[in-house]
């Protein structure tokens, strides 16, 4: 059973930046496709980013150019760079372990964590 826990949410005013990290548990890390989703108060999950184990990267179009998914597999951890943030980004950010299907969809990923919490002020 893979265990991930997110950090490093937190309140940010537009423009701003934040960092997001997930850590996981096991010895198989490295083998790891990891997503990033988001969930806005009222909507469905959606895809945000995804690391492969051999560091392909995919973003959904919303994040292009602002976001940057990066994995440290020495540490089981899997980072989320997130900049020029706007209230659109406002949301429950979770991390996820690819199992079988297209990586943009929420039921394609087996393991999940908490999640943690953006919020962007205008």
């Amino acid at each position: 059973q893979v265990q991930l826990v997110e950090s490093g949410g937190g309140l940010v005013q537009a423009g701003g930046s934040l960092r997001l990290s997930c850590t996981a548990s096991g010895r198989s890390f490295s083998g790891y496709t990891m997503g990033w989703f988001r969930q806005a108060p009222g909507k469905e999950r959606a895809f945000v980013s995804t690391i492969s184990s051999g560091e392909a990267t995919y973003y959904a179009d919303s994040v292009k150019g602002r976001f940057t998914i990066s994995r440290d597999n020495s540490k089981n951890t899997v980072l989320l760079q997130m900049n020029s943030l706007g209230p659109e980004d406002t949301g429950v950010y979770y991390c996820a372990v690819w199992g079988l299907g297209n990586y943009n969809q929420a039921t394609s990923y087996a393991h999940w964590g908490q999640g943690t919490q953006v919020t962007v002020s205008s």
